[in-house]
């Protein structure tokens, strides 16, 4: 198969290359931090960013794309599922 954008170095602008499933939890940090989440079942987002700083993101939409450097997604505070970290 062709990637036209093999050539092309990876910023945080560009589209994601990889992802993996989220599942909310208050002490496990991600695997890795993201650069996107994608909320597959709408509610609260309850985050832990790069910075450190903890926030709660309220009302987010099924299929939405917040693109944030997430570095722990929180079990309290989450209703949204389906949440996938994107890289």
């Amino acid at each position: 198969m062709s990637d036209r954008f093999a050539s092309h170095t990876p910023s945080l602008t560009g589209p994601a290359s990889t992802g993996f499933a989220i599942t909310p939890d208050d002490t496990l940090a991600l695997p890795e931090t993201t650069r996107a989440l994608y909320v597959g079942f709408g509610g609260s987002v309850a985050v832990e960013m790069a910075s450190g700083a903890v926030l709660t993101f309220q009302g987010v939409a099924d299929g939405a794309l917040l693109p944030l450097r997430v570095a722990r997604v929180r079990a309290s505070g989450t209703t949204a599922s389906g949440v996938i970290g994107l890289v």
